[in-house]
This record gives structure tokens, C-alpha cells and sequence, in this order.
């Protein structure tokens, strides 16, 4: 704080100088200080290596109603403002735009002129194509806890900059996710700092990462970094903040809408089933609140020793590889979570911009195969679609809410497909937050959508299912269609009920796309099994599988073992260690032997419970 007054012209008449997280906010009562480029602003940063922002003091703010006639008129009307929002608490005015880039305009000249004018400090979000329940909900409440998210951040902030001690040695405990698949967690600890990074279920089961051992002290860590929205990367992350964690939550901004709409479904599927859920609503409100989203490649202080970089993992909407430079420049962890290193209907392959990396914890999902090239998958899927529909059949895919549903859909869409495509479960909200945040798609996907003026998602053949009588309704329809239906591994979920009732017929077909977890109903299907135990009107019956039963290769959102080893090759610097997680027990063995060879490096598959030192 010192360096930093030291450093402001004395005209500036700065007011207050406060931390959100690893940010420093200037506030100025000095209008010329307002929306304006300058120098000694670039020269501070550089020196501090922080991200230091000016704000106007409240007292000089022009009052609402004003402000808004300004920025309205000052912004073109092309930009689609829909909702403006003051948070005076930052002296922050949150625009709602249709388009974003417009509002801002080239340089972000114009919403500079904007905050000149207005003399508030005004960001600019997204409106989502599709109405999103989840994203209006967020924002809302995210509103309202201004005044309490102020003082969070400045908490937050004041233990980040409170200070680096020397960092002598870096371990990592084994949490959840190693030699399987499913809750994974891990805790990455300094002798200044303990950050957990993810925190999982393990689908169809009540296992959960181990909490209770002695390293393990939910008072004592000072961050939790999320990779992914998948449940088994964050189902559990609201649990903490139920029981006593009240710290910061790092992830992206789609990451964070996306795991609150995997975990309210979470506690009501078990609800249904009369199962008690591991917390409440309310942990989840509590995650919320406390969540400081990032965007890609942002360099961002969580600890005194610990800095975090997010990157583009390539697997899911906000997915991200994880990576950690700790202390200065004694080592760097990178976590990949999962991750796919080639181009997808959705996404870029993985970023692998890594300055250095020591060590390296890598998914082993696919570790030991060799999986079809993406353009064979997506022409094996619409052959066997094709064939189903022009039998007069149906297709049902099981799908993962989030990843390969919208996977799919762009698939139909951009391959003109002509017969219903019915979206089931979550998957209408899910297909809202991907229009929310386009930004993070893949060039070819972006270049569809803003410069051709063509978005797969807004199709016409995709219809929500919103009722149970809507779904008797396609069941007993003798129209040809696809259902895209959750859960991914038929663990429970409206799939389920699709099935119950199409299995019987060989005019349709059962299409898995995904990952099917070892003891899943999908997997039992996958190996052959003619006849499964279902519940139909309260009663046991057995359903006998005589629909064709197809699986198509190459569409995962994991990287096979080829895809893994040319990501390797990519790196510019090596790294000296590597450890496989995030796999059945031979495939992560076998990874590591492989990788260890090929690289000659260390190379490990730890087991739950292990703690290793790095460093």
C-alpha cells in the first residue's frame, strides 16, 4: 500500500485503496483519473506484478438515473443493452448487453468514454441467447451480496498480500481420483499455504474424497481451485462451505454456473430417490458468494506463495488446466483435470503455453487406448443415427449434461439433420449458460456463430422435454427422433426412463458417447448384457435389451494415449516429474510406465491416501 501511494500523483486525491482478492482497487475523487489511459498506471503494475484498478470515489458518482441516460446514450443502440445494474458498493455499473464487443467497442474506447461521462466504473456482460434461469439467478444474487462480497474480497486480499515467507518444500496428498475414476481431490500444501483443487463424487456410489485424514483441516485452507463442472471434479465442493470453509473459490465464470446447475440437480435427483444429500442449497449459495472467477491465462495471487493460471482444457464449457507457480520460481505444479489436446465440434485443443512445469498430474481416462480420429466419430454417429431414423426408429443417447450433449447437438446441426432431436434433463439450462459464454468455444464454433451468423444451438430441430407427460408423449410417438437425455452412465435421470421403454424395441437404438464408469448400468449394458433389473410403476421387472446397442469411440472429451503423448511433446519445458490420476488402476500404471520411458522423467500413479513430496 505504501509503494503504491507513493507512486500516485499528488492531485489524484485518492480516498481509499482496498483489495479485491488479488486485485488492488484505487478510489479517486478526482474526476480526470476516470476512464482515461495513463502511464504511471502501466509502470506500477509492471513493478508490483499486480493488478491495480481506478475507480471514481462514490461521493463524485453521478446519481443512477443519470448515469444511465449517459451511458445509453453513449453506448451505439446496435449493442442490445437489456438490464443496467448499480453496485455502488464498487462504484460499478453492470451492463447487459446482446453484444458485448459492440458495447465496448474497438480499444474499449467507448466504454471508456462511457465511464468519463457516467464517472462510474461499468463492465459489460453477455445476455444469453437462450433465457437462462441459472445465469439471471446468479447474477441477481451476486447483486445483492455486494456490500458482503466487498468485504470477502478485501479479506481475501489483506491474506494474499500479507507476505511471502521463504518456501522450502512443496507435497501434494492424494485426496480422491487416483487409480479411478471419480471424486477427485487433491491438496497442494506449502509451509505457508493450503490450497485443495477440486473436490468430487464418485458417480453411482456414495464414495467421497477422504476428508478425515490428519492433513486434511477444512479451517485451515486458503483456497479451493475447481478445474471443471463435472460432479465428479466438484459435486462435493458445497459440502465445505456447509461445514465450516469460508474461503475463496477459483474457477471460471461458465465453471461456476455450470457446477451450481450440476449440484442443485444432484440433490434433487437423491431427493427423489429418498436420499439424504451431503448438504443443502444453502452450501451451494455459500460457494457462490465466495467464488472470484478468473478468465484464461490470468495470472492471479490465491496465497502469499501461491500464484494460479487458468488455461483452456479443450473438455467441457470453462474446463480448465490448472497450473501453480509457487513461491519465486522455486516450482511449478501443473494439474490437467481433464483435458482433450484435439479439435472438437466445441472446442480448441488444449493449451500447452506452459513456461515451465516440474510437475505434471495428468488424467489417465483413456491412458492405455487409441481411440478413431474425430471425423470417423462424427460420421460413425450419423450413420448409425441415419439408420435408425429411416427404420422408423429411435435413437436414445445417454449424455453428460454438460460436454458432449451440446457436442452432439452441434454435430446434428451443422450435418443438417432434419427429424425432433428432444432434450431432456438438465440440458436445456445447461444449452442456455453455452449461449451465455461463447467467448469460450473454439475459434471455428465463434467464427459460426458471430461472422456466418449461424449458431447450431438456436436449431429448430432441438425441443426442451419439460414434463413427464411430454416425455410419454415421444415415447409413444411412432415419429422417428433423437433423445439426448441425463445421466451419461444411465446412473439415474430421465435416460432411465427412455429406456425402460424403447429397450424392448429393435427398431431403436442405444447410443453411448461417453465415459461408462466401471458397476454403471451403462457399462453393464456395454458388455453384452441382454436382460437389466429396472423399477416400472413401483415393480422389478426385467427389461430385456433388444434395441441395438452402439457405442461410438472418439467423440470423449479425454485425450487417448496418443493425444496425450503429442500434448506432452508440445511442452517447452519438460517436466522432471509426472503423475497419473484420473483412471482405472491399470490404466494409470500402465500411462505411467509408458510416459515415464518416452520421457524419461519420473513417472508415478499414486494411490488414494499418498502424500508426495515435490519439492
Amino acid at each position: 500500500m505504501r509503494k503504491i501511494k507513493k507512486k500516485l500523483p499528488k492531485d489524484m486525491e485518492v480516498t481509499e485503496i482496498k483489495f479485491e482478492g488479488c486485485e488492488i482497487v484505487i478510489y479517486t475523487k478526482s474526476k480526470d483519473y476516470i476512464g482515461k489511459e495513463m502511464p504511471f498506471m502501466k509502470e506500477l503494475v509492471s513493478e508490483l506484478k499486480k493488478r491495480i484498478i481506478i475507480r471514481p470515489d462514490p461521493s463524485i458518482c453521478t446519481d443512477p438515473d443519470t448515469a444511465k441516460k449517459i451511458i445509453l446514450e453513449t453506448l451505439p443502440e446496435e449493442a442490445g443493452i437489456k438490464e443496467v445494474t448499480f453496485l455502488p458498493e464498487f462504484s460499478l455499473v453492470i451492463l447487459e448487453a446482446e453484444k458485448p464487443g459492440i458495447a465496448i467497442g474497438r480499444g474499449g474506447e467507448i466504454l471508456r468514454e462511457a465511464k468519463r461521462k457516467a464517472l462510474w466504473d461499468i463492465r459489460v456482460k453477455r445476455v444469453p441467447a437462450i433465457p437462462s434461469d441459472v445465469v439471471k439467478t446468479l447474477r441477481e444474487m451476486l447483486y445483492r451480496e455486494a456490500s458482503f462480497r466487498k468485504d470477502f474480497l478485501d479479506k481475501v486480499g489483506r491474506r494474499i498480500h500479507s507476505g511471502i515467507k521463504e518456501t522450502e518444500w512443496v507435497r501434494i496428498t492424494a485426496l480422491g481420483g487416483f487409480r479411478e475414476v471419480g471424486r477427485s481431490c487433491l491438496l497442494l500444501q506449502t509451509p505457508e499455504s493450503k490450497v485443495l483443487i477440486d473436490c468430487g463424487i464418485k458417480p453411482g456410489s456414495n464414495e467421497f474424497p477422504y476428508l478425515n485424514v490428519p492433513e486434511f483441516d477444512i479451517n485451515s485452507i486458503d483456497a479451493v481451485v475447481l478445474s471443471h463442472a463435472h460432479l465428479d471434479h466438484c459435486g462435493l465442493i458445497p459440502y465445505l462451505y456447509e461445514y465450516g470453509y469460508d474461503g475463496p473459490l477459483y474457477c471460471t465464470a461458465p465453471t461456476r454456473d455450470l457446477m451450481v446447475l450440476l449440484c442443485m440437480d444432484y440433490i434433487e435427483l437423491l431427493q427423489k430417490e429418498g436420499k439424504k444429500p451431503p448438504y443443502s442449497t444453502k452450501g451451494i449459495r455459500e460457494a457462490v458468494k465466495r467464488c472470484i472467477p478468473l478468465e484464461y491465462e490470468e495470472v492471479s495471487d490465491i496465497t502469499p506463495d501461491i500464484r494460479l493460471t487458468l488455461y483452456s482444457a479443450g473438455h467441457i464449457l470453462g474446463s480448465a488446466i490448472v497450473h501453480f507457480h509457487i513461491g519465486e520460481g522455486l516450482h511449478n505444479v501443473i494439474y490437467t483435470g481433464d483435458f482433450k489436446f484435439e479439435r472438437t465440434s466445441l472446442f480448441d485443443p488444449a493449451s500447452y503455453a506452459f513456461q515451465r512445469c516440474e510437475t505434471l498430474i495428468i488424467e489417465s481416462t483413456y491412458g492405455i487406448d487409441k481411440m478413431p480420429r474425430r471425423h470417423e466419430a462424427e460420421e460413425t454417429l450419423m450413420r448409425i443415427v441415419k439408420e435408425t431414423v429411416e427404420k422408423n426408429g429411435k435413437v436414445l443417447i445417454p449424455v453428460f449434461a454438460v460436454g458432449r450433449a451440446q457436442d452432439v447437438m452441434v454435430i446434428l446441426a451443422k450435418n443438417n439433420f432434419e427429424y425432433s432431436v428432444y432434450l431432456d434433463g438438465m440440458l436445456w439450462d445447461a444449452l442456455a449458460i453455452h449461449t451465455a459464454y461463447p467467448e469460450y468455444l473454439g475459434r471455428e464454433l465463434q467464427k459460426m456463430i458471430f461472422k456466418e451468423g449461424f449458431n447450431p444451438f438456436l436449431s429448430e430441430i432441438f425441443k426442451r422435454v419439460g414434463s413427464a407427460s411430454e416425455r410419454k408423449e415421444i415415447i409413444e410417438s411412432s415419429d422417428p427422433c433423437v433423445i439426448l437425455a441425463t445421466s451419461g452412465m444411465l446412473t439415474g435421470g430421465p435416460a432411465i426412463e427412455y429406456l425402460k421403454y424403447l429397450a424392448e424395441d429393435e427398431k431403436n437404438t442405444l447410443l453411448f458417447v461417453g465415459y461408462q464408469g466401471e458397476g454403471t448400468l451403462g457399462r453393464r449394458i456395454q458388455k453384452g448384457w441382454e436382460e437389466v433389473p429396472m423399477e416400472i410403476e413401483g415393480k422389478k421387472v426385467a427389461v430385456k435389451i433388444k434395441c441395438r446397442v452402439e457405442t461410438v469411440e472418439g467423440l470423449s472429451g479425454h485425450s487417448d494415449q496418443t493425444q496425450i503423448i503429442n500434448y506432452l511433446k508440445r511442452f517447452k519445458s519438460k517436466p522432471h516429474r509426472i503423475l497419473c490420476n484420473h483412471g482405472e488402476a491399470q490404466k494409470c500404471v500402465e500411462l505411467a510406465k509408458t510416459l515415464g520411458r518416452l520421457f524419461k522423467c519420473e513417472a508415478y500413479a499414486p494411490r488414494n491416501l499418498e502424500t508426495l513430496r515435490l519439492r
